[in-house]
């Protein structure tokens, strides 16, 4: 319990006068012990975050867990420059390969470096390709080179830009920033319903039947029957890459190429033996969805807009080629079961099946259901937080909603204005979403967490949000969906407060607020997790919506069964142009919108706000690094780091 001064008790009255908390004074002779409660609360509440006041134990990352050529560089950059700077070029390089990983955008990736690079004075340099990443420190004097593979990650874009936000302001060490890195990697900071359904098999072999079945009809015309034939061959599909990976060497290389021969096998085989009333387009592209990266069209042509020409043309052509092998495999899987009719002609049959008129077709709310359960199977393929899918399906229902309405307002026969137009506006309202969602959650998280790490109190509207956070925490734990550990932080703010009012109370003999290990990593992840939010990690998925891949491999199937009648619509690389540049420039034209919007919203709504600065702050921060707009040229770039450009670093 906390030791109160109590002006009717003589012993205590007489041994302390009053009790301090810095400049505050508290007189016994004139608080009762409510209002003394209150005023140590208060003034307790104008110190530094809670986290000054914790003596966390000190603890060191592990050299030995990297890979030798690492560990040989960083022995000799902390022999010369110290022990710090060898860590923070491990963190760089761990840093950037996990982004890279995670939403493979080499210029969002170059901005977190950059910030580091800043902030810590390092002479470093780095050379991000599209596999193939390079990376220079102490003068280009070594040099590391790394292959990594993309595999689109929601989750691990937020907590690895968090947790490189969090280091670049001084709120952990560069110990606790790699040791919190290996912990993201082990899962431990994913919730265990992420681990079960969506990051690890056999959980997330469920995903892949859900995404084909859904997207078949909603995508490409097709009728449940061919949604349920779908299903099967995605099923499938999920446990040739889950074996595939397993074994590795060169089956990976074939993986794509395997994929498609079991799906073009399977749905033959439904189509010959059981009734030629299939729609083979819509189970074919509704069970390749999953390998379609149509995204990684749009960023190669934002890439190359932006100047990285080498990124963005390599990017283009290499998913160019993936489509097609994808697409390529699949008529290899039909020729192999179709003898009469040959696969040319069942190709050209089965396009009567597609496109009939069905309950989520005719009706509008089944159409925007029907888009929202794929939309569902995309967030699960990203390892989006299931906590967080709201924040996800608003974004793609915004997108799709506008892209959709503006197609049928401006369907044309003579060209491809309407698409690009509808391709366009729908990016620009996806960019609009994620960043009045990123605002909002920012915003009202801000609150919470100033709560949580008692930064500031934030009045009647701070706890009005604390309550409606902390009962949607509570929530997420009860139905086992959300992290323990929030729920636990949460948990821990009763403590934490006791101990600080003893902390700041003269008569008290506390020196420090002590925790045991897991609490203090609880703390850790709470201070982490206070990071503005990622908007791409919100964005992505309604990109990957926005652009099907699996509508470019349509257009490949026309190059290996040609039609008969020459149509624009066969070309390939046009309507690939049309679609993949309309939409990477309504994300472009998006950013640059909400970027000048959001400067008029912040010095209105912030008028009402407390700890405006910081929210401001917070908000700048998020769009100047989750642009693409802004220059990224070394030599047009000042020296200062993007955060030094939002402003004053905020003392919490």
């Amino acid at each position: 319990m906390s030791t109160i001064i109590d002006a009717e008790n003589p012993k205590l009255a007489s041994e302390t006068k009053g009790v301090s908390f810095g400049e505050d004074v508290v007189d016994n002779e004139s608080f009762n012990t409510d209002s003394r409660r209150t005023a140590m609360r208060d003034a307790a509440n104008k110190q530094k975050s809670i986290r000054h006041d914790i003596e966390f134990s000190e603890r060191k990352f592990n050299i030995k867990t990297l890979p030798a050529d690492m560990q040989r560089v960083y022995k000799q950059l902390a022999d010369k420059h110290g022990e710090v700077y060898g860590l923070l070029w491990i963190f760089s390089v761990r840093t950037a390969v996990e982004l890279h990983r995670g939403w493979h955008m080499p210029l969002l990736t170059s901005k977190i470096l950059q910030q580091i690079k800043d902030k810590f004075e390092m002479r470093m340099t780095w050379n991000l390709g599209v596999f193939k990443l390079i990376f220079r420190v102490d003068d280009g004097a070594f040099e590391i080179h790394r292959k990594v593979p993309f595999d689109y990650d929601s989750e691990f874009q937020d907590l690895y830009t968090k947790t490189a936000a969090a280091l670049v302001e001084g709120r952990i060490d560069v110990h606790e920033a790699l040791l919190h890195q290996t912990e993201i990697k082990k899962g431990m900071h994913t919730a265990k319903s992420g681990l079960l359904f969506q990051r690890n098999y056999p959980g997330r072999l469920l995903v892949y039947p859900w995404q084909a079945a859904t997207c078949a009809i909603i995508f490409f015309g097709g009728s449940y029957n061919d949604a349920g034939v779908a299903a099967i061959c995605g099923f499938v599909a999920g446990l040739l890459e889950w074996g595939i990976g397993a074994i590795g060497g060169d089956f990976k290389i074939l993986n794509d190429f395997i994929v498609g021969i079991s799906t073009g096998i399977i749905a033959s085989l439904f189509f010959q033996y059981e009734s030629p009333t299939y729609c083979l387009k819509a189970i074919f592209l509704g069970t390749l969805y999953w390998f379609f990266y149509g995204t990684a069209f749009v960023i190669g042509i934002l890439e190359i807009i932006a100047g990285e020409l080498e990124t963005g043309v390599t990017r283009f052509v290499a998913v160019a080629i993936k489509t097609f092998v994808l697409s390529l495999g699949a008529a290899f899987g039909m020729y192999m079961i179709m003898q009469d009719p040959n696969p040319y002609d069942t190709w050209y049959e089965q396009k009567n099946n597609c496109g009939n008129d069905n309950y989520f077709t005719t009706e509008d709310w089944a159409r925007i259901l029907m888009y929202l359960l794929c939309s569902g199977a995309a967030l699960a393929q990203y390892r989006f937080p299931i906590v967080n899918y709201w924040r996800g399906l608003a974004v793609q229902l915004a997108g799709y909603e506008v892209q959709y309405q503006m197609q049928q307002w401006l369907t044309t026969d003579d060209d491809f204005l309407d698409n690009a137009i509808s391709n366009v506006v729908g990016a620009v309202a996806a960019v609009f979403a994620s960043e009045l969602i990123a605002y909002v959650v920012d915003n009202v998280l801000w609150y919470y967490n100033a709560r949580i790490l008692q930064r500031k109190d934030g009045g009647k509207l701070g706890s009005f949000f604390f309550g409606v956070s902390a009962f949607f925490v509570r929530l997420n734990h009860y139905f086992f969906l959300g992290r323990k550990s929030d729920y636990e932080i949460l948990e821990l703010d009763k403590k934490l407060r006791q101990q600080r009012v003893e902390l700041y109370d003269s008569s008290h003999s506390r020196e420090a607020i002590t925790l045991e290990p897991k609490e203090e990593a609880l703390m850790r992840e709470a201070i982490i997790s206070s990071e503005p939010v990622s908007t791409w990690s919100i964005l992505m998925p309604a990109v990957y919506q926005l652009v099907p891949g699996s509508m470019i491999a349509n257009l490949w199937f026309n190059s290996i069964f040609p039609p008969e009648t020459e149509s624009p619509e066969n070309d390939v690389f046009s309507v690939l142009m049309v679609i993949s540049t309309s939409l990477a420039l309504g994300l472009l034209l998006g950013f640059a919108i909400t970027r000048h919007f959001g400067l008029f919203v912040h010095s209105f709504t912030n008028k009402f706000e407390e700890g405006k600065e910081e929210m401001e702050y917070n908000n700048d921060y998020r769009k100047q690094v989750m642009a693409f707009a802004k220059c990224d040229d070394p030599r047009e770039r000042r020296e200062e780091s993007l955060r030094a450009e939002a402003g004053s670093l905020i003392e919490s």
